[in-house]
């Protein structure tokens, strides 16, 4: 996972540099912006700050709220006077994470030459109220990055993160889980659909949750969760009732970029009201990522995946009252696309599913809570421990944030750190949208509020933090091939912390084997093998460590 997240940080470093400054670039981001480059806030504090009818607001547990209203260049501006100190922390956090894992100047060279040819055209496939949103935006980026590109080109690199993260080599730095249910599948048979996002970048990254509120010039007014600064959509639903989320997939990729499907998402919530125009919107888009977008819509009374890539677009439906989705295709579209099944063979997505699908036979008819349950689930299949964090769990203990859409109610709930299982706050988008609201104030109703997950109070969540950090820790040495000053003691109190997650096991052998103490190296990665690894990849490299250390101990029999 860290060389994954390594290869593609590095290409988002120099996105900045690949979006070319061509004259549609240029245009757009200067149209009606030069207007709003001297906003002034009205009330500025540590948890309320208002730009007339627009403000934003801290909430009881943590979760930022932005209610946003304008035409497309001041709602930019707005929202960047709003938050724009979290907007520039956020971008600190991400550009330190991208100089951290491509330290190598050669590296960043190569990498700056491919994104910029290979983002040759994506100001073409960006629509121009889009494009003037994200003009007006960038003018409250600060200037301490514009050695890597203008506010206005890194605005856009931090707009496609999610998508250049497939393009070098298709790798999926997500593991995103969701689910809908309706009819006999829920307690009052109205739609519910449940989400985790599970987009990580690292722990500071995601403490500035934000829960926007819009209601654009043009088109349907929706929320949506991400962080500051975010125009695009990965989870929201309008006041229509119609959702929309995103789970990652794999097939073919194109070669230029397209329209970042965060913002094909925007479109869609902003645009329409039920399944058949989510579909005609997408299908109106060219993306260059290949993703599963699940659809609720209040009017039809059910979900649908939308799967969709830069080749093919297909709409799957439910065989009866519940729709799953993990990070694999499922339509006939791409039934046999190589990579699609490759993937399914390989990683931990059928694993997932299969795991949600135990979870909604057990619980029945669902409620909000159990849906919450369902996304707070650490265990694998038949309730088994497989350690904290394996990637084949719902809650891998990663999510940036999980969501839970009630559209025929209008309601939706959305978590608190950390990830999904800080409290759950409920929103009513009637009432957020009403025509006369009454002061500065957040929309969250206190009464229907669902607790954090006892958990998070825990030892073993305490410990895992822990061996998380040790793990980083442990990692950097093997990579350095440092490792003489870990004791044996220090390793076997690691492993402790996390006794039934493979990845302590493996780095346990691997520290033992650099020491050249090959019995315990083997007793180690036999040790993970016998524990639920969660790609095939992973699972390999542990058996090629121990065959390893298996020839090294025999040459000393």
């Amino acid at each position: 996972m860290r060389s994954s997240i390594a290869i593609i940080v590095g290409l988002l470093l120099f996105w900045c540099e690949a979006c070319a400054p061509s004259k549609e670039i240029q245009r757009h981001s200067q149209v009606d912006v030069d207007s709003y480059d001297t906003l002034h806030l009205d009330i500025n504090t540590d948890t309320l700050r208002a730009l007339g009818e627009n403000y934003l607001v801290k909430g009881p547990f943590g979760n930022w709220e932005m209610y946003l209203s304008g035409e497309p260049a001041y709602a930019g501006a707005a929202m960047g006077c709003l938050s724009r100190d979290l907007y520039n922390r956020q971008e600190t956090i991400f550009i330190d994470k991208l100089l951290e894992d491509v330290p190598s100047i050669r590296k960043r060279k190569w990498i700056m030459g491919f994104v910029r040819w290979y983002n040759r055209d994506l100001d073409r496939h960006i629509p121009d109220s889009y494009l003037s949103e994200l003009g007006a935006l960038s003018n409250y980026l600060s200037g301490d990055y514009d050695y890597l590109g203008t506010p206005y080109q890194r605005t856009l690199w931090m707009h496609a993160a999610h998508d250049i993260g497939h393009v070098l080599q298709d790798l999926a730095v997500v593991g995103c889980s969701s689910f809908a249910a309706w009819d006999s599948g829920t307690a009052d048979g109205k739609l519910l659909i449940g989400r985790n996002l599970d987009f990580y970048m690292n722990d500071a990254f995601a403490q500035q949750k934000m829960v926007y509120f819009v209601k654009p010039s043009e088109g349907i007014p929706y929320m949506s969760v991400s962080w500051p600064g975010m125009v695009g959509v990965l989870s929201g639903m309008n006041l229509e009732g119609l959702s929309v989320t995103l789970n990652a997939g794999k097939s073919s990729i194109p070669f230029s970029a397209k329209t970042p499907i965060s913002l094909v998402a925007r479109s869609i919530l902003q645009h329409a009201s039920n399944i058949d125009e989510a579909v005609r919107i997408a299908r109106q888009h060219k993306v260059f990522v290949s993703e599963s977008l699940m659809i609720g819509s209040a009017k039809d009374g059910k979900a649908v995946l939308i799967e969709i890539s830069p080749k093919h677009i297909d709409v799957v439906e439910a065989w009866g009252d519940r729709l799953i989705c993990t990070n694999h295709f499922q339509g006939q579209a791409f039934s046999k696309d190589r990579r699609n099944e490759k993937h399914i063979k390989r990683s931990h997505s059928l694993y997932r599913y299969r795991r949600l699908e135990e979870l909604l036979n057990t619980r029945g008819r669902l409620l909000p809570v159990d849906a919450i349950q369902i996304l707070r689930d650490r265990s694998g299949h038949g309730g088994m421990s497989i350690g904290l964090g394996n990637d084949k769990s719902l809650n891998h203990l990663l999510a940036h944030h999980g969501i839970v859409f009630l559209p025929e109610d209008r309601r939706v709930y959305v978590s608190n750190g950390p990830g999904q299982m800080g409290p759950f706050v409920c929103y009513d988008l009637r009432e957020v949208f009403r025509a006369e609201r009454e002061g500065y104030r957040s929309f969250g109703i206190d009464s229907l509020a669902l607790p954090a997950d006892d958990f998070i109070l825990s030892d073993a969540y305490s410990g895992f933090k822990e061996f998380r950090i040790l793990t980083d820790r442990y990692l950097d040495k093997l990579a350095a091939k440092d490792v003489d000053d870990i004791t044996d003691v220090e390793v076997g109190r690691y492993v402790g912390l996390n006794p039934d997650l493979w990845l302590g096991h493996d780095i346990a052998g691997r520290i033992f084997y650099l020491k050249q103490n090959y019995t315990e190296a083997q007793t180690f990665f036999r040790q993970a093998l016998d524990r639920e690894i969660p790609t095939q990849p992973a699972k390999r490299s542990v058996q090629n460590h121990l065959k390893r250390a298996t020839t090294k101990w025999n040459k000393r029999r």
